[in-house]
């Protein structure tokens, strides 16, 4: 048997196990919880990068980031992030595993636009940075909880 197929049928609870809906239900809510830390996080160190003389703008267009859009944009992949760990937890044998591959994967690819656009060296070095904050919070985090609810 191939061990990376994950089409097999996976079981109904048990007696005594919770529902799908709840089990759901614990995905969503740590998720949010971790979001907004990641969210927090992320324009704190953004913020700290920018006293320290981070300009973070961007030559393409001349436009500096505003802190507000280190808040935006961590919530919105952060929130991908939760619907793709409810959806393994929904479909995959293994959600949590699948988790971790798929979230490491899209980390490593989105520390590609910062090295494509054109900033400075500590631009650059800071915006690769601000990627592994809220990586460092939604990855564990939902993991955690993709093993507690799939055992549930």
């Amino acid at each position: 048997m191939n061990s990376t197929n994950d089409t097999g049928v996976v079981a109904g609870p048990a007696s005594g196990r919770t529902s799908r809906p709840h089990r759901l239900r614990g995905l969503a809510g740590n998720g949010f919880i971790a979001t907004l830390a990641a969210m927090v996080a992320t324009t704190l160190a953004a913020a700290l990068a920018q006293a320290v003389g981070v300009d973070f703008q961007v030559p393409d267009g001349g436009e500096t980031i505003p802190l507000p859009g280190f808040a935006v944009v961590t919530g919105f992949f952060s929130v991908m992030g939760v619907v793709i760990a409810a959806a393994l937890l929904r479909w995959s044998a293994r959600p949590a595993e699948r988790f971790v591959w798929t979230a490491v994967s899209l980390t490593a690819i989105s520390l590609v636009p910062p090295l494509l656009s054109g900033a400075n060296t500590a631009t650059t070095t800071a915006l690769i940075g601000l990627h592994f904050v809220p990586a460092t919070v939604m990855i564990p985090t939902l993991t955690r909880s993709l093993r507690t609810q799939g055992r549930a």
